[in-house]
């Protein structure tokens, strides 16, 4: 057992309380009537970032939830490291298929089980006692900046305007973040890539008001009808996204970083198995960790319109809807997405119907260099904490506020994330593995150690 498992060890039941004071506050900033707790939660942090060894730790205000800023400055010519979390959570619904009660946490065959156990309180926890370590044995050589924001569980919208205000404050040399995952347990992976994302939603009318089907169908164009027909259209047979320019600012991923997405264990038939389909589909000539990670691609989230109630209602509907989304990669600006699709849709649309698009939001990708020294030196905590070098993964998923970080204070960021897909982030039965948290706290503090070098 070596310097930083014997700390852990000796002081795990005080984390533990710690952690739990934090998960026992509902900070679900999706709902108003928990607007109180989201202030309890960022008080709680200041405390514990000052316990920590922060110098100094405050409360701020932004335009929605408040956000906590800490620091702790050890030599102004050393490198500066800014901790970016998120204090706020999903809401525990449905409860009924919770085993225990989602802010009341408990231990159970060595994982912690609530609502935040890992998203993000339980890995941005991580951070924190890594933190504490070092400092606690003066080994602590670099700058060390915390902002934990309320809000990311809702899209992050006060966050980009309070950097804008506050760049100095938050000037550092690379970000670091822990609100990933990895492959598993024994397959330790840093996130080198995220898809950006366009939504929006589609309302389609036709005649101005519902109509007899009986009395009107076959004479009058059925809105639910044409916006099946142009949906249809956005991905044709070999799963290419038919807008436009859409592909226009689409990097070809490099040859060298297929061979390696080629080395990550994958069973295709569990994969299938796993989501209960018997074929996939995607775009001709990637695999299909290549489609869903560093590929475009074109989702309906959601369509509706007429009538859904029980039983039968003959009617043609004045309007249907949808609400669409595309996954972007990196390069493509989403702004100029929203705008193609926008255009396409409406110049599909046949002139018996009206279309209106309507921009929801959308994000940046955001790719990170494995030749940062900032990623070599997560990849060596890795390697020390796990046993095994990590592998480089793009992920399918987005996190728009990375590419805010790079646009707006010109910094990288390093997404050293210890999540598992069993931990049922956003789900019943939230967990987090004791083993990976302490493994976690390990692999942040040798980062420190390697990148203040």
């Amino acid at each position: 057992m070596n310097r930083i498992q014997e700390y852990i060890k000796k002081n795990e039941e005080g984390m533990m309380n710690d952690l739990f004071s934090l998960i026992r506050i509902p900070s679900i900033s999706a709902l108003p009537e928990h607007k109180d707790d989201m202030m309890a939660c960022a008080q709680r942090w200041k405390q514990l970032l000052l316990e920590a060894g922060a110098d100094e730790a405050m409360v701020m205000p932004s335009a929605g939830n408040p956000i906590v800023y800490a620091q702790k400055l050890v030599n102004p010519q050393a490198k500066t490291v800014l901790v970016y979390a998120h204090y706020d959570v999903m809401p525990a619904e449905p409860l009924e298929l919770w085993k225990s009660q989602p802010f009341e946490p408990e231990i159970r065959d060595g994982y912690i089980w609530a609502r935040g156990a890992d998203d993000d309180k339980g890995q941005s926890f991580i951070q924190v006692k890594a933190f504490e370590y070092l400092v606690k044995n003066n080994l602590l050589k670099n700058n060390v900046k915390f902002i934990f924001e309320g809000e990311e569980e809702i899209g992050s919208p006060s966050l980009e305007a309070f950097c804008e205000e506050h760049k100095e404050m938050l000037r550092a040399d690379i970000i670091l973040v822990s609100d990933t995952s990895m492959l598993g347990a024994d397959l330790p992976s840093l996130t080198t890539g995220l898809r950006g994302l366009a939504y929006w939603e589609i309302e389609v009318t036709g005649p101005n008001r519902d109509l007899h089907s009986g009395h009107f169908g076959g004479a009058v164009a059925n809105p639910i009808n044409n916006l099946c027909t142009m949906i249809s259209r956005i991905v044709d047979h070999n799963g290419r996204i038919t807008i436009p320019g859409f592909y226009d600012d689409v990097e070809e991923v490099p040859q060298a970083e297929r061979e390696m997405i080629a080395q990550i264990p994958f069973d295709e038939e569990k994969y299938k198995a796993s989501i209960g389909v018997k074929e996939l589909f995607g775009e001709k000539g990637y695999s299909t960790l290549e489609r869903n990670s560093c590929r475009p691609s074109f989702d309906v989230c959601g369509i509706w319109g007429g009538y859904t109630g029980e039983g039968s209602k003959t009617v043609l509907p004045s309007k249907a809807y949808a609400k669409v989304s595309c996954r972007l990669v990196p390069h493509q600006d989403h702004h100029k997405i929203s705008k193609l699709f926008a255009e396409y849709i409406t110049r599909i649309a046949p002139q018996s119907v009206q279309v209106k698009v309507t921009p929801m939001h959308g994000g940046q990708g955001y790719v990170c260099p494995i030749t940062l020294p900032a990623y070599q030196a997560a990849q060596k905590g890795f390697e020390i904490a796990f046993g095994k070098k990590p592998l480089a993964v793009r992920r399918g998923g987005s996190i728009p506020i990375i590419s805010t970080f790079e646009q707006v204070l010109g910094i990288k960021t390093i997404l050293m994330g210890f999540g598992l897909e069993s931990n049922a982030i956003h789900s019943p039965n939230e967990n987090c593995s004791l083993d990976i948290f302490r493994k976690g706290i390990e692999a942040v503090a040798e980062f420190h150690l390697a990148y203040q070098e």
